[in-house]
């Protein structure tokens, strides 16, 4: 008989709840949620409501949850990037097999921390990098190990985070200030430096990195722009406006993030109190609109990556040059096309797995069970030994962009993990 897996999850919000609280409740049989610990009251009843857990067993703080004897064979921590080090840290002490969402953590002190403590407690992790587990990225995988276009030369890649989501998230939300939150090299983009080291199959010997921000500055703000979008006259030209983003039809995400009264009264009581309904040229926010990473890798294989806010939809685009053809990819679209040079052209139309990231949250669940249960997982999937160098990649990128100057990585990973 299928032994059925248990979880405690720590953050109930749009990672905890929405993307593997639905996976758990849509795979009964493997897998169930015992324990949740959510420090708001709202969040925390709904998710203890969905999943049927007793009282006992919601608690306000994750230090509550971890104060107790272990409680289920895993653990998901979906907590606030800030909010990684001491929960992952006491649930390797406890023994339990833990699911972290990306970035392990947020500054390269906390990582060494977890990391020394992965080692020596030879603890089961396995990081969100939902990218490695979509059928899109399988497949351009799968077509560089048959070697179909050669010695790679060069690889572009473009994370097109979308103008409202860029809004959303690094503008208004929890993303927008580096004093709170990760960098968005880090906190967005860990997941593409992530795809790029396992599809290259090689390490970056040198980077360099430039941004900036250039739109979202409060000496830009429109002239008779309001602070906030509800009392603003000139916000129904406004892309960015919170009424158009929050108080339509769409009452998931990204409106489920800002409220859980997700009537119309409750949304707009948000953009009128909360961080969401300001203009988005007087937040708080200090993150790049736009930042590209140059990479060379350890068989000279030259690389770029580019974030952009400012893209019509939310995808990512990739272009691989090798000796002997080339392959483009539009992750969104689902479309791979492959040029053989002097042999063919073809076009690969990838069907997506249910589920958000292309199918990429149900796969690292599906992983995740696997290591609950003891299962051997797959070698490539993204333990926290795998998820180590996209993070020590972003965190060199950020120096290097903060330095202006061209990082040795090589010798630079040497010296921060001595």
């Amino acid at each position: 008989m299928n032994k059925i897996s248990t979880v405690a999850v720590l953050g109930a919000g749009n990672r905890g709840r929405e993307a593997y609280g639905k996976y758990i409740l849509e795979h009964p049989g493997d897998i169930k949620a015992v324990a949740v610990a959510e420090p708001n009251a709202d969040k925390r009843a709904f998710f203890a409501k969905e999943h049927k857990i007793s009282k006992e067993l919601q608690f306000e703080s994750w230090k509550d949850l971890l104060e107790k004897e272990k409680l289920a064979d895993g653990i998901i921590i979906a907590t606030l990037d800030k909010m990684h080090l001491e929960p992952v840290l006491k649930a390797m002490e406890r023994g339990y097999k833990i699911l972290l969402e990306k970035p392990i953590a947020p500054n390269l002190e906390d990582l060494i921390e977890i990391y020394n403590k992965y080692k020596a407690t030879d603890s089961d992790i396995l990081v969100a990098h939902v990218l490695r587990y979509t059928n899109f990225f399988a497949k351009i995988k799968e077509l560089l190990s048959q070697n179909m276009i050669g010695k790679l030369r060069y690889v572009d890649l473009n994370e097109n985070i979308g103008y409202y989501h860029f809004a959303h998230s690094y503008v208004r939300g929890n993303w927008r200030n580096t004093d709170s939150a990760a960098p968005i090299i880090l906190a967005k983009s860990c997941h593409d430096l992530d795809i790029l080291h396992w599809l290259l199959g090689t390490k970056t010997k040198k980077l360099s990195s430039s941004a900036s921000l250039e739109i979202f500055k409060e000496e830009l703000q429109p002239e008779n722009a309001a602070d906030r979008c509800i009392y603003c006259e000139i916000e129904a030209d406004c892309p960015y406006s919170a009424r158009k983003i929050y108080l339509g039809d769409n009452t998931d995400w990204p409106t489920s993030v800002i409220t859980t009264d997700l009537s119309y009264e409750g949304r707009f009581k948000a953009l009128k109190e909360g961080p969401y309904g300001r203009c988005v040229w007087k937040s708080d926010n200090n993150v790049p609109d736009v930042q590209r990473v140059n990479m060379t890798q350890s068989d000279n294989t030259e690389v770029n990556f580019t974030l952009t806010a400012f893209s019509k939809d939310i995808t990512r685009d990739i272009k691989i040059y090798g000796s002997l053809g080339e392959i483009k990819g539009d992750f969104e679209k689902g479309i791979i096309e492959l040029s053989v040079f002097g042999k063919s052209n073809s076009v690969i139309e990838i069907e997506a797995a249910s589920g958000h990231h292309g199918g990429g949250d149900s796969g690292l669940m599906n992983q995740f069970v696997s290591l609950l249960k003891g299962k051997e997982i797959d070698a490539w999937s993204s333990s926290l030994e795998e998820s180590l160098e996209s993070h020590l990649m972003a965190f060199a990128a950020e120096e290097a962009r903060k330095k202006d100057e061209v990082i040795n990585l090589k010798q630079w990973r040497q010296d921060k993990l001595k």
